[in-house]
């Protein structure tokens, strides 16, 4: 049986030093494997979207940590997060009964390579994603300096099941009705999404074999990788990311990193 997440007033006297102790204001749950979060965000903290952070809780009495990327944009005055639920994950155990008023730990350095500065200038981006690897770009899309530095962001999300992209599909309805991201994002915001397993859905597939075939250019009304034009992030599975990043070298595309920024960079971090 999962232990219960603990409360705040249990977490108060074990807080670690120099971490950040927030307090739960949401949480959705989607599916029996997925879920969403949002909690107060310190007045200090400072982060580029698309980054991650080192999110925790007591567990036992030691704190267990966790990378996870930071949902929201840099602007948003709380912090999201979107996680898959291991049943017996060393946090997402305890992290999945999250509820209102629950107390979650957090590292105050942010970092990662999913953010805009580490991309060279291009006039199409692609958002690679499986599963709760679209969280950095839940982040990205609600950002308008994305929509500043292209003219085309396509966020591409790979899931099981339809209802596995719902958390998706709420993004897009969010980005394409907020009062002011939904004029700085108009027609340059496109949504792929696909499933592997479900056939009632029209978009059949995984995103790599779907890139292969030409069957996600066809779809989306664009041409192939063009190493002069498009950009790429890749953030999911080992597999997903592997094959992705073969499939951008292969079309002349180079990876690129905060220190040295590229066409296409990629996230490593996973969380279980």
């Amino acid at each position: 049986m999962n232990a219960p997440a603990l409360k705040t007033e249990t977490v108060e006297t074990a807080i670690p030093a120099g971490v950040f102790a927030e307090t739960v204001t949401e949480v959705q749950h989607y599916t029996d494997r997925l879920f969403r979060f949002r909690m107060t965000r310190p007045a200090e903290f400072r982060f580029r979207s698309g980054e991650f952070a080192m999110i925790g809780l007591m567990v036992e009495g030691k704190p267990v940590y966790r990378a996870y990327s930071i949902a929201s944009p840099a602007w948003d005055e709380q912090l999201e997060f979107f996680s898959i639920k291991v049943p017996d994950g060393p946090l997402t155990s305890h992290l999945q009964n999250l509820k209102v008023g629950d107390t979650v730990l957090m590292r105050k350095k942010p970092t990662g390579t999913l953010v805009n500065d580490a991309l060279t200038p291009g006039k199409r981006v692609y958002m690679f994603s499986t599963g709760t690897g679209i969280a950095p770009f839940a982040s990205l899309i609600r950002d308008p300096e994305t929509y500043e530095k292209f003219e085309e962001v396509i966020l591409c999300h790979t899931c099981r099941e339809v209802s596995e992209l719902q958390y998706g599909f709420d993004l897009v309805e969010e980005v394409r009705n907020h009062e002011f991201l939904s004029e700085i994002a108009g027609v340059k915001l496109k949504h792929y999404a696909t499933v592997t397993r479900d056939a009632n859905y029209p978009h059949q597939g995984r995103i790599t074999d779907n890139i292969v075939s030409g069957k996600m250019f066809a779809d989306l009304g664009v041409a192939p990788f063009d190493k002069e034009i498009d950009r790429a992030m890749i953030c999911g599975s080992s597999a997903m990311l592997k094959e992705t990043k073969q499939l951008l070298i292969d079309a002349g595309l180079e990876e690129g990193a905060n220190n040295k920024p590229g066409e296409f960079v990629i996230e490593r971090a996973f969380v279980d």
